[in-house]
């Protein structure tokens, strides 16, 4: 496997125009969250069955999430802190939408698609095919990738 190293360098390759940066900035925090969101509204513990109490934490975004924080972990400290910093900011997130009675499904839709649009149009401006069209792995790079970026900024 790549090193951490390795995946953001190479991820960066496709990420160097600075209105790129800028859509990546917004964009890719706001897909980690939406994805999550209605990955969350798939309910795998009420389709096998187990009791209401364990059904409602056993869905899309639970089941999703130990893989990709392993993956993370395989890492470096580093990403796997990343990871699980941008999924307690995604689920206290989600927890407000929830709180306030929005309309979950829609509005997650809404985030998720026009995301991708802006996404999308920032490699359009870059000339630059987005990493993941090569290696889906990319998909988890982005979040490390932003954060690195809010680093130095």
């Amino acid at each position: 496997m790549r090193s951490e190293r390795q995946f953001l360098d190479e991820y960066a390759v496709s990420h160097q125009n600075p209105t790129n940066l800028k859509v990546h900035l917004v964009c890719v925090p706001l897909i980690f969250m939406a994805t999550l969101g209605l990955l969350w509204l798939v309910p795998l513990g009420a389709w096998l069955g187990l009791p209401e109490s364990v059904a409602f934490w056993v869905n899309g975004a639970t089941v999703v999430t130990l893989p990709v924080l392993a993956f993370y972990a395989r890492l470096s400290s580093w990403s796997l802190q990343t990871g699980i910093l941008w999924l307690a900011i995604s689920y206290a997130a989600l927890a407000v939408l929830w709180s306030l009675n929005a309309p979950i499904l829609p509005l997650l839709a809404a985030v998720w698609v026009l995301a991708w649009i802006g996404q999308f149009w920032g490699h359009r401006v870059e000339g630059a095919k987005p990493s993941f069209a090569d290696d889906l792995v990319f998909l988890l790079i982005g979040p490390l990738f932003v954060q690195r970026k809010l680093q130095v900024l």
